[in-house]
C-alpha cells in the first residue's frame, strides 16, 4: 500500500445536497421547507423549548427540589445491626433505645444486610423478603 492508494471508506464522503435545482430533483421549488410560515423564512426560527407562545415546560416546573413527606418518619435498619441487640422482642422502642433510629421515626424497614447467627423475634417492623427468610432460617420469628 502506498500513500497515493489511500481512499476514504465507501459512503464516508457523501455529496452535498443541492437544493432548489428543479422539480425533477425532488427538492426543488420550496427546497424541502414547505410553504410559507416561520420555518420557510430565512432566519425564521425560535429558541430551544419554544412552544408557540404556550408557557414552556422549563417555566411551568417549580424551581426547587423535591423532599419526600415520609422521609422524616421512615427509616431502614440492617439485619446485622439487629443481631447485637439484647431486647426481646425487637420493636421501635428497642431500636430507639439502642440508638439505631431517631426520635421522630414511626416506621422501620429491616433490610437484608449483614449476618444473623442467633434467633431474634421482631415486632411491628416491616421486613424485606430476604430479611424475613434470614430471620426464619436463624430460628427467629415475626410477631404481629
Amino acid at each position: 500500500m502506498r500513500l497515493n492508494d489511500l481512499k476514504p471508506a465507501p459512503g464516508a464522503r457523501t455529496k452535498r445536497l443541492r437544493v432548489g435545482r428543479g422539480g425533477g430533483s425532488g427538492i426543488g421549488k420550496t427546497c424541502g421547507l414547505g410553504h410559507k410560515g416561520q420555518h420557510a423564512r430565512a432566519g425564521g426560527y425560535h429558541k430551544v423549548g419554544f412552544e408557540g407562545g404556550q408557557m414552556p415546560l422549563q417555566r411551568r416546573l417549580p424551581k426547587f427540589g423535591f423532599k419526600s413527606l415520609t422521609a422524616d418518619t421512615v427509616a431502614e435498619v440492617r439485619l446485622g445491626d439487629l443481631a447485637g441487640l439484647k431486647a426481646r422482642p425487637i420493636d421501635l422502642k428497642a431500636l430507639r433505645e439502642a440508638g439505631l433510629i431517631g426520635p421522630g421515626i414511626e416506621r422501620v424497614r429491616v433490610i437484608l444486610s449483614g449476618e444473623l447467627k442467633k434467633a431474634i423475634t421482631v415486632r411491628g417492623l416491616t421486613l424485606t423478603r430476604g430479611a424475613r427468610a434470614a430471620i426464619e432460617k436463624a430460628g427467629g420469628g415475626l410477631e404481629a
